[in-house]
């Protein structure tokens, strides 16, 4: 009797303790073990799985009742009993009626044990994947702190601890230039979670977009609680961020609140990023003040945009900032582009040669009356003074035309294609 206390004891410990370290619940692993004990009933009595187990979270007393139907001749002693054997267990009970019969494990046999012992422990192993897929689900889309477990020498890629569940992040997804080491806390972004045969599989990464547009909500409180809106991010990690927010408050400066006292704020996110520069700047609903805050920090003159609709414009910016308005190796308009969603064609304020400065209106369809003034001009008509005439046009065609850049000028400008749509 001593024993078996124990024995309940030990159990109760036993799914405290499970439940504790694997966050696994006892009322899950009661269930388990009550679905083991049916199938091993059913296993022992010939498919009678008429049972019914209790168990006192209290004590750790379970005890299983297999259901038998009374009858006046037993036919199948695995379902049925006699009227004299059932009022021993329940005095009151009558033919047709069913009473319980208290089992003992060690009357199911050893393969029912091993089918019993095989299933709970499966139970375990499920209710472990279950539980780290919540956990992941509950991170989806968010960032954590996750702790360098070993980096691959070969590959790259570091297995990372997430609290009680291993992650991997591939080399690819890793911040360029950036070294791991054992033990380093570093913060990831959860991309997505998938399940497999191994289990859950949470898909990670420190490249990202939104990983940065998380640690601003984390470190900016205005962020936080929707005074300050994040409207797009555009990323090269490891190098450079632009990010846009917006003001729901006129008297709170989006700008200025990202970036902190002293610039605490935004340092604080630059040294978690590894050093990678951000570029935060005001949003506009005018896609021309827009695009213009974007190229920052080169000033630009004027923005074009395409007349047909399409989402293509010319930035013109001084000739001595064309380099800085693409940026090294084409980044500054690359990154201004994706924040925008616009395509940006840059031009210096001098132009190109032989290009029209801005885009062409669209033609009038529905043709006018001329003037005989109006009519092109034959060789006849060409004079003289066609001279003066010349001389009135020198705002679209300049008499000094600017000379195509040498190769040379071209690499100095970082080997990008100044006029190439970004």
């Amino acid at each position: 009797m001593k024993k078996k206390k124990e024995q309940e004891e030990n159990l109760i410990e036993a799914l405290q303790l499970m439940e504790k370290e694997k966050g696994i619940p006892m009322d899950y692993m009661v269930a388990q073990v009550t679905k083991a004990i049916t199938t091993a009933c059913k296993n022992a009595y010939d498919g009678n799985d008429d049972i019914v187990v209790q168990f006192n979270k209290t004590t750790g007393k379970m005890e299983a009742r297999l259901h038998k139907t009374v009858v006046e001749e037993v036919t199948n002693p695995n379902k049925e009993i006699t009227l004299e054997e059932a009022r021993k267990i329940t005095p009151s009970v009558n033919y047709g009626e069913k009473v319980g019969i208290v089992l003992d494990p060690k009357d199911f046999g050893r393969i029912a044990v091993m089918t019993a012992r095989n299933m709970i422990r499966q139970g375990i192993r499920d209710g472990e994947k279950e539980q780290t897929l919540n956990e992941y689900k509950n991170k989806l889309q968010d960032i954590v702190t996750a702790t360098v477990d070993q980096v691959d020498p070969t590959t790259g890629n570091a297995t990372l601890r997430l609290g009680k569940n291993i992650a991997i992040l591939p080399k690819n997804d890793q911040v360029p230039g950036e070294e791991l080491h054992e033990g380093d806390l570093i913060k990831v972004y959860v991309v997505n979670v998938k399940t497999g045969t191994k289990g859950p599989k949470a898909i990670i990464s420190r490249t990202h977009p939104d990983l940065v547009k998380r640690l601003f909500e984390a470190e900016v409180p205005e962020i936080f609680n929707g005074t300050v809106e994040i409207k797009s991010i555009s990323r090269e990690a490891g190098s450079r961020t632009k990010i846009a927010v917006l003001s729901n408050d006129s008297d709170v400066d989006a700008v200025g609140a990202c970036i902190g006292p002293k610039g605490q704020r935004v340092g604080t996110i630059v040294s978690q990023l590894g050093g990678e520069k951000i570029d935060i700047i005001e949003f506009s609903e005018d896609p021309i003040e827009f695009i213009k805050k974007a190229l920052s920090p080169a000033e630009v003159l004027k923005v074009v945009l395409e007349p047909n609709g399409e989402k293509i414009c010319k930035a013109t910016v001084p000739d001595n900032q064309l380099s800085l308005a693409i940026g090294n190796k084409g980044q500054n308009v690359r990154l201004a582009a994706k924040l925008t969603g616009w395509k940006i064609d840059i031009h210096p304020e001098s132009g190109y040669f032989g290009e029209d400065n801005d885009f062409p209106e669209p033609e009038n369809k529905e043709a006018e009356d001329t003037d005989p003034e109006d009519k092109p001009l034959t060789m006849d008509d060409i004079v003289p003074e066609n001279e003066e005439q010349t001389e009135e046009n020198t705002d679209e065609a300049p008499s000094d035309t600017v000379e195509p850049e040498t190769e040379a000028e071209e690499n100095n400008n970082d080997g990008d294609n100044d006029n190439g749509m970004q």
